[in-house]
């Protein structure tokens, strides 16, 4: 009977780890890809971090393709005049420093 137990609780944990291990996604996002579609670096006036956003003042908002944006890995853009705030996680900071080197 304790066998049983102990085989339902091993199942339990292998798929508990399974879905973690899903919702983790360490996603690697594409920078040339990013700046492309915040209309190129033309477009970008200035950027900044804070905590996981990444946030990016653009001359012209209505060259950003924002849904491939989010289909880059970004959780969420919030935009603010001329200023988007985009939701990336540990990849804002990468992008801040990817960005500063290409001007």
């Amino acid at each position: 009977m304790t066998y049983q137990y102990i085989i339902i609780i091993v199942v339990f944990l292998i798929l508990l780890l399974a879905v973690l291990k899903i919702n983790k996604k360490d996603v690697k996002l594409d920078m040339n890809k990013l700046v492309e579609y915040l209309g190129g670096k033309e477009n970008i006036i200035d950027s900044e971090i804070h905590l996981s956003r990444f946030i990016v003042t653009l001359k012209d908002m209505t060259i950003v393709n924002k849904d491939a944006i989010i289909g880059l890995g970004a959780k969420g853009i919030v935009e603010l005049e001329n200023q988007l705030k985009i939701i990336l996680g540990p990849n804002s900071k990468q992008l801040k420093k990817y960005i500063e080197n290409m001007k």
